[in-house]
C-alpha cells in the first residue's frame, strides 16, 4: 500500500477543521475515520497488481555506447481498471530510462512500455523487477506490488580501434601483393616466378625454371597465410588500473557531454583491461583478414576465456561476446599458470600476444621467470599500455610537488625501459603505448614482424 499526495492534503484540511472545531477531541475522530474510509475505499476500488501478467522482448545485444530498446507488455486479466506508475528497475549501470512510467490497463486489455538502456558499463545486465503502483478512482491510495520479469542485455566492447582497421588493411595488401620478398624467411611461402632483372638477389634464381627458359627466372616470396595468433589477456589486478582520460561518448554524445556525464568515472580514463581488448580487436581482425588463425584466451589464475580459433566471418562476434562479462581480477595474475595454459592449447609454433602491464614488480616475480619456457617455442609479443598520466608528471617543473612528482614519474619510465630491455634480452617482441595508441601500434608490430617473415 501507497499514500499519495491527496492523503497528506487531506490531512491537513482534517487539521484545520480539528484546530476550529468548538469539540476538538470528537472532531478529531471523525477526521481520522473519514480519512481511514476514504483509503480504504480507495484500496478496494484499485485494481489488482498480483495480478498483472508480465512477458518482454527486444535486444539482447548492445555495443556500449550506443541505445538497447527493451519492451515490457503488461496484461491485466483482472475485471478492474489498472492505472498507475510502473517503475522498470534495472542496474545503474544499465542507463534505464524513463526511470517511470504511466501506466493504464482496461481489464482484459494489454499495453506495450518501452525502456531504453544506454549502459555506460560492459558487461551483462539483468533486470532487477518490475514494480506497479494501482491508483484507486480518488487518487488517495494506492495498491503497490513487485514482480520478477527476468531479462538480460549483454553490453559488447565498442571497438573504438575499428577506424583504424582500413589503414592496416591496405598496408598489408601493400606487404602481400605489391612488394613480394626476393629471399625466403621463415614464415614466407612461394609466390610467383618472374624474370631477373639486374640488382635482384641470385639466391633467388630458380635454375630448373631457368634451364626449361631462355631467360633467368627468380622466385618471389610473400609471407606465409594461414598461421597461429594466440592474443592472451590477462586479467589479474593490474588490468584494473585506470588510464587514459576519455570517456566513452554515449549516442548523440559529443566527447564534452560526455565527460560532464562521466564525472568521477570519465576523469580515471578506462581500465586497462578495456584498452587491451580493443587492441586485441584490432589485431584479431587485422590477423584474421591475412589469413591467420586467431586464438584468445583470458587468464588470471584461471581460465576466465577460451575461443578457438573462429571462421573468419564470426572472428569478431564470437570475440565481444567471450570479452564482454570479462572483468578484472583484483588478485595477482598467476604467470606459471598462465604459461601453462598456453603451452597446452599451443603446441605447434605460433605467434602468442600477452596484453599485460609493464609493472617490473609483478613482471620480475611472475612471468620473468616462466618466459624462456614460452619464447624457445613461440614468437612472444608484449603489449602494454602505459599511462599518460605518468608522462605528464614526468614533464612537471616549477614547485617542488611538482619535481618530487617528475622524479617518480622519471623513476617508473626508468623501471618500464629496464623491464623492456630485459624483455628483448629474451627474444620477446615488446609494444608499450598510451592508451589511444596500443591498438594501432600493436598492429603495426604484427605486420612488421609478418613483412620480415618471422610469423
Amino acid at each position: 500500500m501507497a499514500l499519495t499526495g491527496r492523503a497528506a492534503l487531506l490531512a491537513l484540511l482534517g487539521t484545520l477543521v480539528v484546530l476550529f472545531a468548538s469539540r476538538p477531541g470528537p472532531a478529531m475522530a471523525g477526521v481520522v475515520l473519514l480519512i481511514a474510509a476514504l483509503i480504504t475505499v480507495d484500496l478496494l476500488l484499485a485494481g489488482s497488481v498480483r495480478a498483472l501478467r508480465f512477458t518482454r522482448s527486444g535486444d539482447r545485444l548492445v555495443r556500449l555506447g550506443e541505445s538497447a530498446a527493451v519492451e515490457l507488455i503488461v496484461e491485466n486479466p483482472g475485471s478492474r481498471r489498472t492505472r498507475g506508475v510502473l517503475r522498470d528497475a534495472w542496474p545503474p549501470s544499465a542507463g534505464a530510462a524513463p526511470r517511470r512510467l504511466p501506466l493504464d490497463v482496461p481489464p482484459g486489455e494489454r499495453r506495450r512500455l518501452v525502456t531504453t538502456l544506454t549502459p555506460t558499463r560492459r558487461g551483462d545486465r539483468e533486470a532487477v523487477t518490475v514494480t506497479v503502483r494501482a491508483l484507486g478512482p480518488m487518487g488517495i491510495a494506492a495498491r503497490q506490488g513487485s514482480h520478477r520479469v527476468p531479462w538480460s542485455v549483454r553490453v559488447l566492447p565498442p571497438f573504438l580501434s575499428r577506424k583504424h582497421l582500413p589503414a592496416k588493411l591496405s598496408k598489408l595488401r601493400e606487404l602481400e601483393g605489391q612488394h613480394p620478398s626476393m629471399v625466403r624467411g621463415q614464415g614466407t611461402e612461394f609466390d610467383s616466378l618472374r624474370e631477373y632483372v639486374v640488382g635482384d638477389d641470385v639466391r633467388s634464381i630458380d635454375w630448373r625454371a631457368t634451364a626449361r627458359r631462355n631467360d633467368v627466372v627468380v622466385r618471389t616470396w610473400r609471407p606465409e597465410r594461414d598461421r597461429r595468433v594466440l592474443i592472451v589477456l590477462d586479467t589479474g589486478r593490474t588490468s584494473a588500473g585506470r588510464v587514459g582520460t576519455a570517456p566513452i561518448p554515449l549516442a548523440g554524445e559529443t566527447p564534452r557531454t560526455a565527460g560532464a556525464r562521466g564525472g568521477a568515472a570519465a576523469a580515471g580514463g578506462w581500465p586497462r583491461l578495456d584498452w587491451s581488448m580493443d587492441a586485441a580487436l584490432l589485431l584479431a581482425a587485422l590477423a584474421s583478414r591475412a589469413g591467420d588463425r586467431v586464438d584468445f584466451l583470458a587468464y588470471d589464475r584461471a581460465v576466465r576465456a577460451w575461443l578457438p580459433g573462429a571462421g573468419r566471418t564470426e572472428l569478431l562476434s564470437s570475440l565481444v561476446n567471450s570479452m564482454a562479462p570479462i572483468e578484472a581480477e583484483l588478485i595477482e595474475a598467476d604467470s606459471a599458470g598462465m604459461v601453462a595454459a598456453v603451452m597446452t592449447r599451443a603446441r605447434r609454433r605460433c605467434l602468442v600476444v600477452v596484453l599485460t602491464d609493464l609493472n617490473s614488480a609483478s613482471l620480475e616475480e611472475g612471468l620473468l621467470p616462466v618466459l624462456p619456457q614460452l619464447s624457445s617455442r613461440h614468437l612472444v609479443l608484449l603489449a602494454a599500455v602505459s599511462d599518460p598520466q605518468v608522462a605528464a608528471m614526468a614533464a612537471g617543473r616549477g614547485t617542488s610537488e611538482l619535481v618530487y612528482n617528475a622524479a617518480a614519474a622519471e623513476h617508473q619510465n626508468s623501471d618500464r625501459r629496464r623491464i623492456t630491455a630485459r624483455l628483448l634480452r629474451h627474444g620477446v617482441e615488446v609494444v608499450d603505448a598510451p592508451p589511444e595508441r596500443i591498438a594501432p601500434a600493436l598492429a603495426d608490430a604484427y605486420l612488421a614482424l609478418k613483412a620480415a617473415g618471422r610469423l
